[in-house]
């Protein structure tokens, strides 16, 4: 038995238009030109890399001259026009203001698709078309980001990059071709707008669908803030921004701090202060996360109300985790059983049996599991944070578990991505990189002044690759906190043959070093998917070169 598919029918706009002007983008007070290309680069000279593809070149800085492949090249068209068209599948979606019911008497006045939490799953086929018309119905400009999708550059949803804003009153349809089937996500590239409720699972069928099972279910994780008590994720990173002051404080880099200002008077509608402190992880490295939510949600739930999923005894069922959270890693384990891991970020890799995961923002899993006789608890616990949320598995009679249940299987063996290895049939091709880009982790909790090589993000400056090329990115942590790097556009490797991915964790004082074959052209984001981190800085563009 699988999820039905969400077939609402759009009017089609044409592919890349929008009823839409000018916005300042995402706080970095870059203006988006009404007219002309949207990537415009600068013809300033910043002493950035060198063009081309010598192999083993490292960019230390990224240019902001020379010529682009821009997301409405002829470039980007022609390698859309490679990919299989198929059928055109159509959904519309809305987004709006909501009242949602979290459950056990929590509602709140927040953003969403549809008045949903999740949005409506969107279900469809790889090798079809996917035609997503988008209305936006709410008070400022928005916009939707693909994750994990090889999709054509102009439809990746980035506004003062790929796209214009769709502003308020105005739609966009989103329509591309669907390369490779797995479980993935979309959400809004619009400020922090990705911590209310506006995301929603997008499910990519294999027409030739190789693993065998009798049930699905799509689980998709969050941690909650908005409208709790007058908190809006806006609020948030306002209070984030103004840094903190030493005051002592363990390894991770919170601990005895506090809030600079926090003493303050705050305006009403900010809510009180969700600042984190002394939240600690051995998984992520020390320090587990910046936000001290009130509500830990699964499927837009929480553990006092739960979602149920109900299924036979003996069936099979395939889970997809999505952490659609904006601060908080997931440990998850389902009561009473072992999961096998089949697939990581939509690509497969070799199976691996496992009592829990561990899911970074941004990051999904696929599991297959023989479900038992019984009622039992689907939990995932914030990492380091100290709190539970839950759905239920119930195959049989028995009460409810308790909201506090903890699964032995929560500190039992726990499966982390480096532990993976691809599975043979989308393992990349050995041989050396043609250029290696290494992008440094920096920032600090203490001025929150996240970035990348020292640089806060600024949409005209790019590393430059050039197609065909096999690049290295090499992410050096030089800070005290973790964080899970996101790839636009693409799928890279880890070392030693490890699995596909677009989002992996980089733990602070590390480094990771991940492989990737440039062959989609146009300009694409790489950057830290905790949104508090992304949002004060810490992305970057990597841009392909004519």
């Amino acid at each position: 038995m699988r999820t039905s598919r969400l077939q609402t029918a759009a009017t089609p706009l044409t592919s890349g238009t929008s009823r839409t002007s000018r916005r300042t983008l995402l706080g970095a007070g870059v203006a988006l030109a009404g007219t002309g290309l949207l990537g415009a680069c600068s013809s300033d000279d910043d002493g950035g890399s060198q063009d081309g593809g010598a192999k083993g070149q490292a960019d230390a800085k990224p240019a902001t001259d020379g010529e682009w492949i821009e997301p409405d090249s002829k470039e980007v068209r022609a390698a859309e026009a490679k990919r299989a068209a198929g059928d055109t599948e159509k959904v519309s979606l809305t987004a709006t203001r909501s009242k949602l019911d979290l459950g056990d008497g929590v509602t709140v006045s927040t953003w969403a698709y549809d008045e949903e939490l999740p949005g409506k799953e969107v279900r469809v086929t790889a090798g079809n078309t996917l035609e997503l018309k988008l209305a936006n119905n709410l008070p400022e400009a928005t916009s939707v980001h693909w994750h994990g999708l090889a999709l054509r550059n102009d439809m990746d949803g980035v506004p003062g990059l790929t796209q214009r804003d769709i502003k308020p009153g105005a739609d966009f349809t989103y329509r591309f071709r669907l390369a490779h089937p797995g479980t993935y996500w979309f959400h809004p590239h619009s400020g922090v707008q990705q911590d209310r409720g506006l995301y929603a699972p997008l499910v990519i069928e294999d027409p030739k669908e190789p693993l065998k099972y009798d049930e699905e279910w799509v689980v998709v994780l969050d941690d909650w803030v908005d409208g709790v008590e007058g908190s809006t994720p806006d609020a948030v990173l306002k209070e984030l921004a103004k840094g903190m002051s030493h005051g002592g404080g363990h390894g991770g880099g919170h601990g005895a701090h506090s809030m600079g200002g926090r003493n303050e008077p705050k305006p009403k509608e900010s809510g009180p202060s969700r600042m984190m402190m002394g939240a600690t992880s051995k998984h992520l490295g020390g320090d587990a996360g910046d936000v001290a939510y009130p509500h830990y949600l699964v499927n837009g739930r929480t553990a006092k109300e739960p979602r149920t999923f109900k299924a036979k005894p003996g069936d099979r069922v395939r889970i997809r985790l999505v952490n659609a959270g904006g601060d908080t890693a997931f440990r998850v384990a389902l009561g009473g059983h072992r999961m096998t891991v089949t697939h990581t970020d939509g690509f497969p890799v070799r199976h691996r049996e496992t009592e829990a995961l561990l899911l970074g923002m941004g990051e999904r899993y696929d599991v297959l599991v023989t479900v038992k006789d019984g009622v039992f608890p689907l939990t995932a616990l914030a990492e380091g944070k100290k709190k539970t949320t839950m759905a239920v598995l119930r195959t049989g009679g028995g009460e409810t578990p308790s909201a506090k249940t903890r699964p032995a299987e929560l500190d039992g063996k726990l499966v982390t991505a480096e532990q993976l290895r691809a599975d043979s049939s989308v393992r990349l091709r050995s041989g050396d990189p043609d250029r290696t880009i290494r992008f440094k982790l920096t920032g600090s909790m203490e001025k929150y002044d996240w970035s990348i090589n020292g640089r806060t993000y600024d949409p005209k400056e790019r590393y430059p690759i050039s197609a065909g090329e096999r690049v290295r990115l090499v992410f050096v942590n030089d800070t005290e906190m973790w964080h899970p790097m996101h790839l636009h556009g693409h799928t890279f490797q880890l070392p030693d043959g490890g699995p596909r991915k677009d989002t992996a964790i980089v733990l602070p004082g590390k480094k990771l070093e991940v492989d990737f074959d440039a062959d989609n052209p146009g300009l694409w984001m790489a950057h830290c998917h905790n949104v508090y981190h992304s949002e004060s800085g810490m992305m970057t563009v990597l841009g392909y070169r004519p």
